[in-house]
C-alpha cells in the first residue's frame, strides 16, 4: 500500500514538474497575450522553448527560412505514446494515401490536424493564437486536450509568412502609442504600401499552394506532402466588419470534392457553431468562400484526401482594438478567443471522428486507383516544346502527381487547341498523365480542360488548365492508357568538337532561352536574333534562334568557348557549333536581319499607385528567373529617367495618370522602351504621344436598354452578365513579330477584366483575339459580346523608343509559363 501511494505521489509530482518547466506564452514574453503584437522571433523562441521543456509531447522541425533568413518551424503535439512513434505514425499516413497498402491498423492509428496560421502577413491574430494553441494542447492543464492527443496529433504551424508578417508587426509597433487608438482612421489602423499581406517578393501564399512559385511555399509544400494529414485548418482574417466565417464552404464546390469531405465540413461547422452560440458570438457559414481554385489552403488540401477549411477572423488593420461600424469595439484578444475557440473545437471534433477520418481518407485514396474522378482517364502532353514540357513535369513531381513518357498506341481525345475530339499519335516524348493514381483528383482538377463552375460569384480564378498555362498541345482522352518511359530521351545537341567555329546557335522558345541570353550578356558577350528563319549545315533555324558570333567577341571576351558552353551546360540548353556563315536558306550571318540584342537596364515603378502583387511578379520574375537587378523607382520619378542608366520601364498594374509628361515621352523618344501592364494602360489614353484607344462596344440600331433581372435576395452577388473572374482567351499573334518568337501563332492569356482595344491604325497588332477565342472559365454574356475582338497585345515606335501595351498579365502569379516566353521576347527582342 505505501509503495502504491509512493509511487502515485511520484508520478503526481513528475507531472507537476513537467508542468511547471512549461511556460504560458504570458509568462514567456513579459506581457499578457493580446496586449503587444509578438515579433516572429519571439514567436519561434517560445515554440523552442516549449518543444525542448516537453520532448515527450512535442517535437519541433525546422523546415526551412524565408527570402529574409527567417526561421519555418512546425511543432507536432500528441501524447508521449504517439510522439515516441512520431515516425511510424508519419510513414503509416503515407501507406494509406497510396491507396493499396493494406498493413495499417486504423484503430491504433491517431488522426492527422495541421493547423497553419498567418499565411497573410497582416492576418496577425493567427501566430498569437498559435502560442494559446500550443501551450493548452502541451502543458497537460486542458483534462479534454490530454484526451485528445491519445488518439491524435496535431501540426502547429505558427506562421506560414514570417516576413510578411513582422513587416506588419514591425510597422504598428513602431506607431501605436502607450494607449492603441480604437479610431479606425487612426495611422495605426493604416498600412503603408505594400502592406504586410504578402512575402518579401510581395506575392500571395494563399495562390501558391499548387503552383510553388515562392520559397515559403515549395519548402512547406514538400513538408506536407511528407505527412498527409486528414484535416487541414487555415486561419485568416477579414474586414474587422465582418463576423466570423467557417465552413462548410459557399458554392461554387469542385465536383470532385467528395460527399464525405463535404459532410464532414458540416459536423465541423455545427461544432463550432456550439461553442460559438454558448457565447453568443456573431458567425456565418456557406458564404462568400468557395471550393474551387485549386492553389488555396483548403482546396489543396482537399484535392489530396484531407478534410480542408478556411476560418475568417475579422481584423484586418484591426490593430490591438478598433471600433467596427456597429460601434462594438473589437480587441486582439478577442480575435485570439474567436480563433483559439475554433482551434480547439476542431481538434476535439476530428478526435471523436478519428477511426471514420483514417477510414474515409484509406477509402478516397482506394477509389483514385480504381475509378478516374472525372470525365477523362488520360491527359497526353505533346512534346512541342521541351523546356515547357520540363517545367510541367518539375511542377506534376513537386505535386506527387505521377507520369510517364511515350506510349504503346494513339487514340482519340478532346483538343485543348481546337476544342474538338481530334485523333492524335503518341511519340517518344510526349508527357502521359493517367489518373488513376494516388493523386488522381489533384492531376484531373490541373489539367482538366474545362472546369465546371455551378456558381459564377467566385473567388478567384475560373480556369487554369495547365496545358494552357504553359502553352502546350495537348489531349484529353477517355481511353485509359499509360506511360512506357521514366524519362525523356533527349540526343546531346551540344557540339563541342569544333576548335573554332564561326558562331555558336541557341533556340529561343521558352523561359530558360531568356536566362541563357541574360546570362551571355552578364559575360559581355555580344547577341544577335535571327529575325527571320535560315537554314544552315542542313539544319533548319526558326526565327528567334541566338547568335554568337566568335569573332566579334573573342577580343573582349576572355574564355569565349568555355563560356558559351559552360552556360548552356547551367541551364541544361542545346548549343551547337557552325563553321560558316553561307546560308542555304534565308540571308547570310552578314545581312542585317540579325541585330545585336541591347542588354536591358530595367527599372520597375512601386508605391502607392501601384498594385503590390503586380509589382512583385515583375520584381520576382526578373530577379530569379533571368538574374537581373532592376532599379527600383518611384512613380514621381518616372521622368528624371537617364537613357544610358535606364533603358526599360515597367509600370505594372496601377494608376499613373498624374505622372505621364515630357520626361518620360523625352526618354521614349530617346530610345527607351516603356512597358504598360493592365490599368497601367488606362494612365496614357488620349494622352500626348500616346495612340492606342479603348474599344467601345456599340449598341445595334434601336437596341433598348434590357430591364434588370438582378432580384433583391441576390444583391450580394456579382451580375453574372458581367462577370469575368478570369477565363482563358486565346490570342492571335502576329508570328513574325519578334515578340512572338517562340509562341508561334497563338498564345493563351489569362483574362480577368473586360478592358480591351482598338487595333492600331499604324503600329504593331502583335496579339488579338476574335470570335470564339473563349477556351476555359465564366465569362458573363456581355462580357462576351465585348470581347468578340480586339486589341490585347500592341507596340507603338515612340521616336526611337517603343510603348509596348499588354492588357493582360503574363506573369500572373508568376505561374504562367507560357507568358514567361512573351515577356522575355518584349523585354530582349529588338525590330
Amino acid at each position: 500500500m505505501k509503495k502504491s501511494i509512493t509511487f502515485c505521489l511520484f508520478l503526481v509530482a513528475s507531472v507537476l514538474v513537467s508542468t511547471a518547466q512549461i511556460k504560458s506564452p504570458d509568462e514567456f514574453l513579459g506581457y499578457e497575450l493580446g496586449s503587444h503584437f509578438t515579433p516572429h522571433h519571439k514567436v519561434v523562441d517560445y515554440f523552442k522553448q516549449t518543444a525542448s521543456s516537453s520532448p515527450k509531447n512535442i517535437k519541433l522541425i525546422e523546415y526551412g527560412k524565408t527570402n529574409e533568413g527567417r526561421p519555418l518551424i512546425v511543432v507536432a503535439i500528441s501524447s508521449p505514446e504517439n510522439i515516441s512513434r512520431l515516425e511510424q505514425i508519419r510513414s503509416n499516413n503515407l501507406k494509406l494515401a497510396t491507396g493499396t497498402d493494406n498493413t495499417v491498423d486504423i484503430k491504433s492509428q491517431p488522426a492527422m490536424v495541421w493547423l497553419s496560421y498567418n499565411v497573410h502577413g497582416n492576418e496577425a491574430n493567427s501566430t498569437e493564437t498559435a502560442m494559446k494553441m500550443l501551450y493548452t494542447l502541451s502543458s497537460g492543464q486542458n483534462t479534454q486536450a490530454n484526451l485528445w492527443l491519445k488518439n491524435t496529433v496535431v501540426v502547429i504551424d505558427p506562421c506560414l509568412n514570417p516576413d510578411g508578417r513582422d513587416r506588419y508587426v514591425n510597422y504598428f509597433n513602431s506607431v501605436v502609442g502607450k494607449t492603441p487608438n480604437s479610431d479606425p482612421t487612426s495611422r495605426e489602423h493604416i498600412e503603408p504600401w505594400p502592406g504586410g499581406r504578402p512575402n518579401h517578393y510581395y506575392f500571395d501564399l494563399n495562390r501558391d499552394w499548387a503552383w510553388q512559385t515562392q520559397i515559403e511555399s515549395k519548402q512547406r509544400l514538400a513538408l506536407y506532402n511528407e505527412w498527409m494529414p486528414q484535416v487541414h485548418v487555415d486561419f485568416h482574417e477579414q474586414s474587422y466588419n465582418e463576423p466570423y466565417y467557417f465552413a462548410p464552404a459557399a458554392e461554387p464546390v469542385h465536383q470532385d470534392i467528395t460527399p464525405w469531405q463535404r459532410s464532414f465540413q458540416v459536423v465541423v461547422g455545427k461544432n463550432n457553431a456550439k461553442y460559438f452560440d454558448a457565447e453568443g458570438w456573431q458567425y456565418f457559414t456557406k458564404e462568400r468562400f468557395d471550393l474551387l481554385y485549386p492553389s488555396y489552403g483548403d482546396t489543396y488540401p482537399l484535392y489530396n484526401g484531407a478534410i480542408g477549411m478556411t476560418y475568417e477572423q475579422g481584423g484586418i488593420r484591426a490593430g490591438l482594438s478598433v471600433v467596427t461600424n456597429d460601434g462594438d469595439t473589437l480587441t486582439l484578444k478577442d480575435r485570439i478567443a474567436h480563433h483559439f475557440t475554433t482551434g480547439m473545437s476542431t481538434v476535439e471534433v476530428s478526435s471523436q471522428n478519428q477511426a471514420r477520418l483514417l477510414e474515409e481518407y484509406k477509402k478516397y485514396f482506394q477509389q483514385e486507383l480504381s475509378a478516374s474522378p472525372g470525365v477523362y482517364k488520360t491527359y497526353i502532353i505533346k512534346a512541342n516544346n521541351l523546356s515547357r514540357q520540363k517545367k510541367l513535369a518539375e511542377l506534376l513531381t513537386k505535386n506527387k502527381i505521377q507520369f510517364a513518357y511515350g506510349a504503346d498506341k494513339n487514340g482519340r481525345g478532346y483538343d485543348y487547341d481546337t476544342q474538338k475530339e481530334e485523333s492524335f499519335t503518341v511519340d517518344r516524348n510526349d508527357l502521359i498523365v493517367n489518373v488513376q493514381q494516388p493523386r488522381a483528383v489533384l492531376a484531373n482538377v490541373l489539367l482538366e480542360p474545362q472546369t465546371f463552375v455551378a456558381d459564377s460569384n467566385t473567388y478567384d480564378i475560373t480556369a487554369w488548365a495547365l496545358p494552357y498555362v504553359y502553352g502546350l498541345k495537348a489531349y484529353a482522352s477517355k481511353e485509359s492508357f499509360k506511360g512506357k518511359y521514366a524519362d525523356l530521351a533527349i540526343a546531346d545537341q551540344t557540339s563541342n568538337d569544333i576548335d573554332k567555329p564561326l558562331a555558336w546557335l541557341f533556340a529561343w522558345g521558352a523561359a530558360e532561352d531568356a536566362q541563357v541570353l541574360s546570362a551571355l550578356q552578364k559575360e559581355n558577350i555580344k547577341v544577335r536574333q535571327a529575325d527571320q528563319a535560315f537554314t544552315v549545315a542542313g539544319r533548319d533555324y526558326p526565327a528567334g534562334t541566338l547568335i554568337v558570333l566568335r569573332t566579334e567577341n573573342e577580343k573582349q571576351v576572355k574564355d569565349l568557348k568555355t563560356k558559351v558552353v559552360t552556360t548552356a551546360k547551367k541551364f541544361d540548353k542545346p548549343v551547337r557549333g557552325i563553321t560558316s556563315g553561307f546560308v542555304e536558306k534565308g540571308k547570310d550571318f552578314g545581312s542585317n536581319v540579325y541585330p545585336i540584342l541591347k542588354q536591358p537596364k530595367v527599372a520597375i515603378v512601386s508605391g502607392n499607385e501601384v498594385s503590390s502583387l503586380a509589382f512583385g511578379e515583375a520584381w520576382f520574375y526578373l530577379e530569379h528567373d533571368l538574374n537581373l537587378s532592376p532599379s527600383i523607382i518611384n512613380a514621381k520619378d518616372i521622368n528624371n529617367l537617364d537613357i544610358n542608366k535606364v533603358n526599360t520601364l515597367i509600370l505594372p498594374d496601377g494608376s499613373y495618370s498624374a505622372f505621364i509628361g515630357d520626361g518620360l515621352t523625352s526618354w521614349l523618344n530617346k530610345g527607351g522602351k516603356l512597358i504598360l501592364m493592365e490599368d497601367a494602360i488606362e494612365s496614357v489614353i488620349d494622352k500626348k504621344g500616346f495612340d492606342l484607344k479603348k474599344k467601345e462596344l456599340v449598341a445595334k440600331k434601336d437596341e433598348k436598354p434590357e430591364p434588370s433581372k438582378l432580384l433583391f435576395k441576390n444583391k450580394d452577388k456579382d451580375d453574372f452578365e458581367f462577370a469575368i473572374p478570369g477565363a482563358i482567351y486565346k490570342v492571335n499573334l502576329d508570328a513574325s513579330h519578334p515578340f512572338s518568337y517562340g509562341l508561334g501563332k497563338f498564345y493563351y492569356t489569362l483574362k480577368t477584366d473586360r478592358k480591351i482595344y482598338e487595333p492600331f491604325t499604324k503600329g504593331w497588332n502583335v496579339g488579338q483575339v476574335a470570335d470564339k477565342s473563349l477556351m476555359a472559365g465564366v465569362v458573363g454574356k456581355k462580357v462576351r459580346e465585348e470581347l468578340k475582338s480586339g486589341l490585347l497585345i500592341g507596340v507603338q515606335d515612340f521616336g526611337k523608343g517603343q510603348v509596348v501595351y499588354l492588357a493582360n498579365d503574363p506573369l500572373f502569379r508568376n505561374f504562367w509559363e507560357g507568358g514567361k516566353t512573351l515577356f522575355g521576347n518584349i523585354l530582349f527582342c529588338s525590330y
